[in-house]
């Protein structure tokens, strides 16, 4: 971990009280908003209340403390709630804790390996994909809870949650409706009245005044959770050699998706407060923290966009507000977390949806579908789609496998071999030619997918030399190399030689390291068109 400095180290230096102040108020304000959103996360990914409030504590400290963000502040986010809760389904909380401590260590080698960088091609229409189609699941999930369903199964895949809400819509609780509806009025009106305090907390606060006071018949946190104020614990999970193997691809993506989210945050702080974050001792940090969150009890954590940006806005400067933010949820989860018994399930339904609202990027869609060649569509729709029938690791997977192919697709379609004209040569006012020398040029980059390309260079029969023009080709690979092999040979035989000119860097090493530059001749390599011109009339 040559080079690895957490922020803290570096934000410390010159602090002033003054600073000090502004990351208290800062830090006792995010953790204000992100009670509600922590409770509501936890819920949505198929875990209790209090695992949420565990995570945004254990790995809000650790990410703050060890992580590469002066003003990143880190927690549950929607991001997961779809794979979370698959993992819980199927594999139970020792589960999750094992996928959640691996990709904790995936993070921390992506960081030590400096592929901090690497995140930004992941291809942005795969990114848009399945953030919407997150922010269904998301949607389909919560339906039962806001109109008060009860449902005779339990299902885990969104279809199965479609079917059966449809099924059970004749059990539908009008005041749970009543109730998420009033929510959700709240939660898009409180903002125009005061921004400083969090919509959703006022939301919180007043339905479950209400269903208090009017004594409601509609499910809470309390009535289907243990919402008692225990402390999060150290514990090992129960592993094997199996569930490990098992739940690598799901820690993958939870890595992937932990990174894209946090550096994505920190590159919108950096810009409201003008610094530049460590992108790989931000990896390194989340790493820490999500593998602290696994071992006391949390769920998968990355940087929050909305509550880092509330951090900013409010005075925070350093990784200490993001600290006082744990500190802060620690003392509610204590004195407080017996109240959150009473917050209707609607209400959090009603939460959920305005997050989801929030991350879809509709607008960024309908600019995709509208604007975006078709390749790149069929990319974005193919993601989304996974995403919502089946799963995220599914879709992101076939997403990069799909947008691979057609990028290569495309790269093909932009190579070139073009043989110069008699017409193109007297432009270039290259005049006198002899018939027997010819000229092609290479356009565009030649990997193995565009390696038969190479092909197309053909000698006519009275051909003695052939100039091959290389300015536009960046890069080869070892299958166009095994390609030029066999031109060579084929021109040997022929008794044609091979002129090149304009050669970049790296294809003139990679021949000259598989010994073509000596079969071909080092002569025979020169810098421009004239120059090979020249050597061939010498020829």
């Amino acid at each position: 971990m040559i080079g690895y400095t957490p922020k803290l180290l570096t934000a410390l230096r010159g602090y002033s009280k003054e600073e000090f102040i502004k990351d208290i108020i800062a830090g006792v304000i995010v953790a204000i908003i992100a009670l509600p959103l922590s409770i509501a996360l936890a819920l949505a990914s198929g875990v209790g209340p209090k695992e949420g409030l565990y995570t945004a504590i254990v790995a809000g400290f650790v990410i703050a403390t060890f992580g590469g963000s002066r003003v990143q502040v880190s927690g549950p986010t929607a991001a997961f709630a779809t794979i979370v809760a698959g993992i819980v389904a199927t594999k139970g909380m020792d589960g999750l804790v094992v996928a959640t401590i691996l990709a904790g260590i995936i993070l921390i080698l992506m960081g030590v390996f400096k592929m901090g960088i690497l995140i930004k091609y992941i291809p942005y229409t795969i990114v848009t994909g399945f953030t919407a189609g997150i922010a269904i699941t998301i949607i389909i999930g919560q339906v039962k809870d806001f109109l008060g369903l009860t449902f005779k199964n339990s299902p885990i895949e969104s279809l199965d949650k479609v079917y059966e809400i449809i099924l059970n819509l004749s059990t539908l609780k009008k005041e749970s409706l009543g109730i998420g509806i009033l929510a959700l009025i709240i939660l898009i009106f409180w903002p125009k009245i005061n921004e400083r305090i969090p919509g959703s907390l006022v939301a919180v606060i007043f339905t479950a005044l209400i269903v208090k006071v009017l004594d409601l018949n509609i499910n809470t946190i309390g009535s289907l959770y243990n919402v008692s104020a225990s402390l999060p614990t150290f514990k090992l999970p129960t592993v094997s050699i199996n569930m490990i193997t098992e739940l690598l691809p799901s820690a993958f993506t939870i890595a992937i998706l932990a990174s894209i989210e946090s550096l994505l945050s920190c590159v919108v702080s950096d810009g409201m407060i003008g610094g530049k974050h460590d992108s790989n001792s931000e990896l390194i940090g989340q790493g820490l923290g999500n593998i602290a969150s696994g071992l006391f009890g949390g769920i998968p954590a990355t940087g929050a966009i909305a509550r880092t940006a509330a951090n900013v806005k409010n005075g925070g400067r350093s990784p200490i507000a993001a600290m006082v933010h744990a500190i802060v949820l620690f003392l509610i989860l204590v004195i407080l977390m017996p109240y959150a018994a009473l917050i209707p399930m609607a209400t959090i339904a009603a939460i959920l949806f305005i997050v989801a609202y929030n991350m879809s990027g509709w607008r960024e869609c309908v600019g995709i579908l509208k604007r975006a060649p078709k390749s790149d569509i069929a990319v974005f729709l193919m993601t989304f789609l996974l995403t919502i029938v089946f799963d995220l690791v599914i879709a992101i997977e076939v997403g990069l496998i799909l947008s691979s192919l057609l990028f290569m697709k495309r790269m093909v379609d932009e190579t070139k071999v073009r043989r110069w004209t008699e017409t193109e040569m007297d432009t270039e006012n290259f005049h006198n030619i002899p018939k027997d020398i010819l000229v092609y040029e290479i356009e565009g980059p030649m990997f193995f997918a565009a390696a038969e390309t190479f092909l197309k260079i053909l000698p006519d029969k009275n051909t003695r030399v052939i100039i091959i023009r290389m300015r536009s080709v960046g890069a080869i690979d070892i299958s166009v190399m095994k390609v030029i092999k066999g031109f060579i040979n084929k021109c040997k035989e022929d008794n044609i030689k091979i002129v090149i000119s304009d050669i970049q860097p790296q294809p003139y090493r990679a021949l000259l390291k598989a010994g073509y530059v000596e079969k071909i001749g080092a002569d025979n390599f020169v810098t421009n068109i004239n120059s090979a011109l020249e050597k061939a009339k010498k020829l």
